[in-house]
């Protein structure tokens, strides 16, 4: 019985967390490439994250989507 419980419990509490990720993901602020420019920064390459960030103006610190 406890196993089952158990079992029960992990299954829950992974469905929790499977369905909250893409919402996380989905609150980061991103921006396309044209867009930065456009505001006023630059579109930087980071070799240690391998993602492209805004880099100045409006959208200073916000990842890029789309180049």
């Amino acid at each position: 019985m406890r196993t089952r419980l158990l079992g029960f419990t992990a299954a829950l509490v992974l469905a929790v967390l499977g369905a909250a990720v893409p919402v996380a993901q989905a609150a980061v602020p991103t921006v396309t490439g044209p867009k930065c420019v456009e505001g006023g920064g630059t579109v930087e390459y980071d070799a240690t994250t391998g993602l492209y960030t805004c880099v100045g103006g409006t959208y200073d610190a916000v990842l890029i989507t789309t180049t």
